[in-house]
């Protein structure tokens, strides 16, 4: 069963299915796992879904400190935020930035994704440690469908977030 639609939003961390290998193997290695290479080529390999004959539409929401959080060196967080620019560029994406001036909002408890399939009912992930929760519920879905709408009202609208990703990175570039 593939995912037709995914909803990504993350507080934290630029979402997984849009990382870098660097910015993986960075993220990854603050955990100290014993299977570092593993956990990076398993979630370089999740992004395939993109490159597909027929990908989902993926939106994603993150904070703005998510651009401005510095993950491992200058050059690492310009490739990613390059990554990043080119994926919200795409006509088949979308990305939402939450300026850091929005105070608290439905997103701050922690990272989610609603994935949506074309002949089922969508499904949750909720990221967790030591691992995420998919959740099934149709209460759940509902709520988390609400969060993402609430989300995207307090988020700039999509040029806006372009724009401010694109100064963030000229700021890692120079």
């Amino acid at each position: 069963m593939r995912a037709t639609s995914v909803r990504l939003s993350h507080p934290y961390l630029v979402p997984g299915l849009l990382q870098t290998e660097d910015y993986a193997r960075a993220v990854l290695r603050a955990g100290r796992p014993r299977i570092l290479d593993d956990l990076v080529e398993a979630r370089m390999e999740r992004q395939r879904i993109l490159d597909r004959e027929n990908p989902p539409d993926v939106w994603a929401i993150v904070e703005e400190n998510v651009l401005r959080r510095a993950v491992g060196d200058r050059d690492l967080m310009a490739g990613q935020l390059r990554k990043f620019l080119a994926f919200a560029e795409n006509p088949l994406h979308v990305l939402q930035v939450i300026p850091q001036e929005v105070p608290l909002h439905a997103g701050s408890s922690g990272p989610f994704n609603i994935l949506g399939f074309q002949d089922s009912d969508d499904v949750v992930h909720v990221d967790a440690f030591p691992r995420g929760h998919l959740l099934a519920d149709q209460d759940d879905v509902k709520a988390s469908h609400r969060a993402y709408d609430l989300l995207k009202a307090v988020a700039l609208s999509p040029d806006d977030s372009v724009s401010l990703l694109g100064s963030v990175l000229k700021d890692h570039a120079s």
